[in-house]
């Protein structure tokens, strides 16, 4: 018996859209990342990229469980300077750039490896509701 070896067609991906408005940010994060992946077909390798693109919208309106969660939880950076790395709470970068929370929270439950960076390109996470993919015209994904 041979392996089963499923072919890739980038032409037949699906689009899905993604309404982040209410939503609990990392329940989204897992389900947004699991269909990047493709690991809800029943061609799921996992060497191979045969996930969808996600566009999530509304990103400005993602919710996080926990009082004191905005204020503790940190995002850090470095600017290749010395003493140069710098922390932002999750409540401001709620304010400034929200899309950029959850494309962080998804990128950090995709591999770490050139498929995973591959993957993360085909997410399009936008702060308010409009969009430039309506040709593409994809389906809304439901989240819990």
């Amino acid at each position: 018996m041979k392996t089963f070896m499923p072919k890739v067609d980038p032409g037949r991906r699906k689009w899905y859209v993604v309404d982040l408005d209410g939503v609990i940010l990392g329940r989204a994060a897992v389900t947004v990342a699991n269909k990047l992946r493709g690991k809800d077909k029943p061609i799921f390798t996992p060497h191979l990229d045969t996930g969808d693109h996600i566009v999530a919208i509304n990103a400005s309106g993602l919710q996080v469980t926990g009082k004191s969660k905005p204020a503790q939880m940190k995002y850090y950076r470095y600017t290749g300077y010395p003493s140069g790395l710098r922390e932002t709470s999750l409540a401001k970068m709620m304010q400034k750039k929200p899309q950029e929370v959850f494309r962080l929270a998804v990128r950090r439950m995709l591999p770490k490896n050139r498929l995973g960076r591959k993957m993360f390109k085909k997410l399009h996470v936008y702060a308010a509701g409009e969009h430039p993919h309506q040709a593409q015209k994809p389906e809304t994904l439901k989240l819990r």
